[in-house]
């Protein structure tokens, strides 16, 4: 996919990386961005390799958003794919606490 970070507001895309699939989101990841979402899926799934969600860059998330990132999460380790949430904001990590997901998600976090 061309990248198109920072250029919009908000976003996600699923840039090739040599081992597999970096997903970067960034500004307001919400509903308005669900055509997106399944786009990004998309790409990343048909990839082989680790997947990296990288959400950095990430201001807000609703429930939408949450449920993308758990759909791209489960579906890539059904596949026996690693897959890592580097860098979530506190809101959501305070979400997946609500949820009781908190353990159930791995998280990277860069120590830059």
């Amino acid at each position: 996919m061309t990248s198109v970070w920072p250029e919009q507001a908000s976003g996600l895309e699923a840039i090739e990386i040599p081992d597999g699939t970096l997903v970067r989101m960034w500004g307001s990841v919400d509903e308005s961005l669900r055509a997106q979402a399944s786009a990004v899926m998309a790409h990343a799934l048909v990839r082989s390799g680790p997947v990296v969600v990288d959400a950095d860059a990430m201001e807000f998330v609703d429930s939408s958003g949450l449920a993308f990132i758990l759909q791209l999460l489960r579906a890539a380790q059904e596949d026996g794919r690693p897959v890592v949430l580097r860098d979530p904001p506190t809101l959501l990590l305070e979400m997946l606490d609500l949820l009781g997901l908190s353990d159930q998600v791995p998280l990277e976090f860069s120590t830059s």
